[in-house]
Order: structure tokens, then sequence, then C-alpha cells
């Protein structure tokens, strides 16, 4: 039975409402918007709050105490936690834990700068987003390449083809030298993974890089109950179990991949 969050003295309309208020009225800032769970349609209980600002480049910097001190308002901010620069997706992000939100409900604020034209907002990979406020029509959805895309995924599944049976037998070298934990980690990283990835590839493939994220909306139901095991390995003869059926299960999903229907799945709405 799953365990529901403790009522707390904010909540997710509260914090929503202060940074619309504190942001919108800005004449350098553009839009304001979610993602994450909002843009799939899965908030729930346990959803944090995923929010990307447009904001003048010259302006970003500010942007950050402006909407520090509209939490504040709320609740004193009991952690706060700056990506550092350069961020792997080339916009600043903060992440913030308010005293009286309770652990599950971060924040997770994204300033974009203007002139960046990259926003998260192709459709394919990061979902709908919940758009607050849009002044100059910044969240205007922006094109997936399926042609680059599947030029890029055909490289990746013939490199992961190679990788995969260059590193197979990993798992069982450590595993003949009585290191589990090391052996895990190679089942982890050189079988699954690559496993996971090209049945993401036929069945999500603008995600095919989210690795597990998403897996449980991504993959269909009977192949999720198949890869759990894989995850949850209890001693060496479970994962020399694992490593074979992996094993297998890598070889009928690249057997299987239909790049006609990988590009219907890159097109759609």
């Amino acid at each position: 039975m799953l365990e529901m969050p403790v009522s707390t003295a904010v909540s997710r309309g509260n914090i929503l409402a202060a940074v619309r208020a504190a942001v919108e009225p800005l004449p350098y800032v553009h839009a304001l918007w979610e993602g994450g769970a909002a843009a799939f349609g899965r908030v729930d209980a346990w959803s944090d709050i995923d929010l990307q600002v447009d904001v003048d480049d010259d302006h970003v910097g500010e942007i950050f105490g402006i909407v520090e001190r509209a939490l504040e308002s709320l609740s004193p901010i009991a952690l706060r936690l700056e990506v550092p620069q350069p961020t792997w997706h080339g916009h600043h992000q903060t992440f913030y834990r308010l005293r009286d939100a309770g652990e599950f409900l971060l924040v997770d604020f994204v300033a974009i700068l203007h002139s960046n034209p990259n926003k998260f907002l192709q459709r394919a990979i990061h979902g709908s987003p919940v758009v607050h406020f849009d002044k100059t029509g910044v969240t205007s959805p922006e094109p997936l390449d399926a042609d680059a895309m599947i030029k890029m995924l055909r490289a990746r599944v013939a490199s992961l083809a190679i990788s995969r049976e260059m590193f197979r037998s990993f798992p069982d070298k450590e595993l003949n030298r009585g290191n589990l934990i090391e052996a895990v980690a190679f089942f982890q990283g050189q079988i699954l993974r690559p496993l996971v990835e090209v049945l993401r590839i036929i069945h999500a493939p603008a995600r095919h890089n989210f690795h597990t994220r998403y897996i449980y909306y991504d993959l269909p139901a009977d192949t999720v109950r198949e890869l759990e095991p894989m995850f949850l390995i209890a001693d060496a003869d479970a994962l020399r179990a694992a490593c074979r059926q992996a094993s297998r299960l890598f070889g009928e999903t690249l057997a299987a991949i239909d790049w006609d229907r990988v590009r219907e799945r890159l097109s759609a709405p």
C-alpha cells in the first residue's frame, strides 16, 4: 500500500501562484511554463515542480533572486542547490526545497536565455508544457528533425551492438573473481543500459537516452515486468541468469527494429 505524503502548509498551487506573480510583471521575462510530470498530465502527490522561464540574456542573474524572494514569502528555503555552469543543457538551473512544502515538492527552476533556441519544447521529447503566461510566443512547439534523428539512431544502434559485444564478458570476469559488486555494475552499464536504450528506440525513440526515466510510461507493461528482476539482483546466480536473459532480449530487440515505425513515432504529433 502506498504511503501518501503528509499534508504540508505550502501547496503546489501556492508556489506556482507566487512565482508567477513575481515574474510576470517583469518586462524582461517573456514566458513561464511547467515541464516534467505536468507536461505529460501525470502530476500526483509525489511530483515536484519543473518550472522554466524565458528571460532576456542580461537579466538571467537577477531572476533567481526574485524567484527566491517569492518562495521565501511562503516558507523558508531549507535547501538550495545550484547546478554548476556549464550545465549539460546550457541553461541556468537551481533546485529548492521549502521547509513547509515537504520533501517531495521540490522546485526545479530553469532560466532559459531568450537568445537560446533550445527551450525544452520539443513535444515528442518533453511533452506539452503547461504555460502560465507567454508574452512573445516563445512556447511555440520546437520541431523535431525526424531525418536527423533517424540517422543518429541508426549510428547509435550500430555503436551499441559493437560495444555490447565488446564488453559483455565483463560481468562474468568479475563473477569469476568473486567481485559481485563490480560484476553488477558492469552488467548495469554494459548490458542492461544498452538493452533499455534499444527498447526505447523502438517504443519511445525521441527519448532513447532517458534510460530508466519514464520507463513505466514509455515501454509496454510486459516489457517492464521482464526488466524489473534484472534491476533486483540478489546473488551471483541471479546475475548470471540476468546476463543470459538480457543478452537474448537485446538480440531480439535489435532484430525487431522497424525504422519506418520508428519514423512514425518520431513524427507523431
